[in-house]
């Protein structure tokens, strides 16, 4: 214990004194959440366009669903809508729509059914708020993968594992000394941004701050599990760092970090299911935006844990000192 609670501090002291990746980890995620505020400020646009010949654009839709442009000539009219430049084009009693526009349709089914209304009220969801979580899971992502993975590759590459190798530290006390620092410094981190980030711009939290602790906790934990993989016997930063890019970036792209995958191939939705950042995103999206409680997240919570057993258990395999 006392070995291993050496190597925790000298790990944490090592990042602490490494200016670039301390910056890099405070101001990146801040960063683009601002960027994403700003660009997603402007609120909702039009989701339909139609044009009008001769009639007033309060009669048929509301200003704030429907962009209205006054049309002249009803030929110029239909070459937009076969552009697919109009949704509709309306000269009452006729209408115009592109078979082939899926706007179009549903403005078409909108006119022609009755429906009933009814309302329900609430918050709207921004994006940015849909997408917070996912960028904090990409900061952990991140910062799991490349505060263990490069770093331990590294260590093996300068030497340091080969010294320690000498000394009565084992495996177990190395790799759990990297395991908890890197932890600890990734939740602080990512708790400060958090909480500064939501000072100016008020994130929606309709869940429990613990239960999202947790869910990151865990998540970390195989974000870890699957940085020690990759440095377990790797002796090049080079082939490190394409190798962690060739595993990352896959992730950010199947994970619903910027995106939903609502809609995509079955297959697409099978593969997103094998990532950690897909359970992890999703376990925090579902606390903040939807209000779950662990409960409710608890098969992302197991997916996490048992990949990060796996992960854990093919590191302990195959970790060694030197090549």
């Amino acid at each position: 214990m006392k070995r291993l609670l050496t190597l925790f501090i000298a790990r944490n002291k090592e990042y602490y004194r490494d200016r670039s990746s301390l910056v890099w980890s405070f101001i990146m995620p801040p960063l683009i959440i601002g960027l994403v505020a700003l660009a997603f400020s402007a609120g909702g646009q039009p989701m339909f366009k139609v044009g009008l010949i001769d009639t007033a654009p309060e009669r048929f839709f509301d200003p704030d669903l429907v962009q209205s442009i006054a049309i002249d000539d009803t030929k110029y009219g239909q070459l937009r809508v076969a552009h697919h430049q109009l949704d509709m084009l309306v000269a009452p009693p006729n209408y115009w729509i592109n078979p082939n526009s899926q706007k179009g349709k549903v403005l078409e089914a909108l006119l022609t059914q009755p429906l009933t209304r009814n309302e329900v009220a609430g918050r709207a969801v921004r994006y940015v708020d849909w997408v917070v979580p996912g960028i904090l899971g990409m900061n952990l992502m991140f910062s799991g993968l490349w505060g263990i993975g490069y770093v331990i590759v590294r260590y093996r590459k300068n030497g340091v594992l080969k010294r320690l190798q000498a000394t009565p530290t084992r495996p177990l006390e190395f790799l759990g000394a990297q395991l908890i620092s890197r932890m600890v410094i990734m939740l602080l981190v990512s708790s400060i941004v958090y909480l500064a980030c939501d000072a100016f711009l008020d994130f929606m939290m309709l869940g429990s701050y613990v239960d999202l602790l947790i869910v990151a906790i865990v998540g970390n934990l195989s974000m870890l599990a699957l940085g020690l993989v990759v440095a377990a016997r790797i002796t090049s930063e080079e082939f490190a760092n394409g190798l962690l890019n060739f595993i990352s970036f896959p992730l950010l792209m199947v994970s619903e970090v910027w995106f939903s995958l609502d809609g995509a191939p079955n297959w697409l939705i099978q593969v997103s299911n094998f990532s950690p950042l897909t359970h992890m995103v999703k376990a925090a999206r579902a606390i903040m935006v939807d209000g779950a409680n662990l409960w409710q997240v608890s098969d992302h919570i197991v997916a996490l844990l048992v990949m990060s057993a796996v992960l854990l258990a093919c590191s302990a395999k195959l970790f060694r000192w030197q090549p």
